[in-house]
């Protein structure tokens, strides 16, 4: 599992960074959080592929959040693809979905599903889910945290050889959950598995002041991916139009308890980002702040 992070920049895109866009990669699906303009570009610079994006999440209706999206379908279309793609947004995201696929005089050749969601919905998919959080942002906005099933709790081999299971196919299956037989006797997962470990969990802020809601949805979760669009010194000016700086987001990430900060949606006014992270920081220690393209692997607890 990993992060991609195609475009990190806020409200309009400068040399050094595209504006708003997150892949996730989960074995061979690609969910994508936010289509800012050019990101079909951005996957092409980058190890990862549009072509396997199965769901596009959009936190709001603010330009750099969504207008990449009929690029990236024509660019779809174009290659060839076939699968269904699925799109996910706040209320009135299927009639701008409408609108954006009139804009080219395109018909993609595949099916585009586009969704609606509430604040507190969620909607699962097999391995996962993705909760739609409310935000405070100057338009109506979400964020997302997606959830992993959970994992089978850790293999006890003492356990396992104590009953006389032998290493190999009869292990594998214990730990995919299956009762094996040895013997004239049933081995059952719960003899020789720990309790269950929790799954993936990765929390999206989207545009954001920094809020309760969110706290709470992404309290314990591996990775907390939150703008921080300006420092502190520009505090009531991010606060005015519904951002958070960077001493905001990691305010966020200490109260949730996560494993690790990502700061992206860096204002165009920052050629040097040290002062946000350094801001960051001083609060939440585990703090990174993003660069276009940057890959990095997501690590579960244990």
């Amino acid at each position: 599992m990993r992060l991609v992070f195609l475009g990190t920049g806020g409200s309009i895109p400068a040399p050094n960074r595209n504006v708003s866009a997150t892949a996730l990669q989960l074995a061979s699906e690609m969910i994508l959080f936010d289509c800012g303009e050019g990101t079909q570009r951005q996957f092409m610079m980058s190890s990862a592929s549009f072509m396997k994006v199965h769901k596009i999440f959009v936190t709001h209706f603010h330009a750099d959040h969504f207008l990449g999206i009929p690029g990236m379908i024509q660019s779809m279309n174009f290659v060839g693809r076939d699968k269904p793609l699925e799109v996910f947004g706040p209320s009135g995201m299927i009639d701008i979905m409408r609108s954006l696929l009139r804009i080219g005089y395109f018909s993609p050749g595949f099916d585009v599903h586009v969704y609606e969601l509430k604040a507190g919905e969620v909607v699962k998919f097999p391995g996962y889910s993705v909760e739609a959080v409310e935000v405070d942002h100057n338009v109506p906005a979400l964020g997302y945290v997606l959830l992993g099933e959970n994992r089978p709790g850790k293999f006890n081999l003492d356990a396992a050889r104590a009953l006389g299971v032998p290493e190999g196919p009869l292990f594998r299956a214990l730990q995919q959950g299956k009762a094996v037989k040895v013997g004239k006797k049933t081995v059952t997962p719960d003899m020789v598995l720990g309790e269950a470990r929790p799954g993936l969990k990765i929390a999206f802020s989207g545009d954001t002041r920094p809020c309760n809601r969110l706290i709470e949805a992404a309290r314990g979760a591996d990775v907390l991916v939150h703008e921080a669009t300006a420092d502190s010194s520009l505090r009531a000016r991010a606060d005015e139009f519904g951002h958070s700086t960077a001493e905001g987001a990691a305010t966020v990430a200490a109260k949730a308890n996560v494993s690790i900060l990502y700061l992206n949606h860096i204002s165009s006014r920052y050629e040097d980002t040290a002062v946000l992270g350094e801001e960051a920081r001083r609060i939440f220690p585990k703090t990174k702040v993003v660069e276009d393209l940057m890959s990095v692997t997501v690590r579960m607890k244990e």
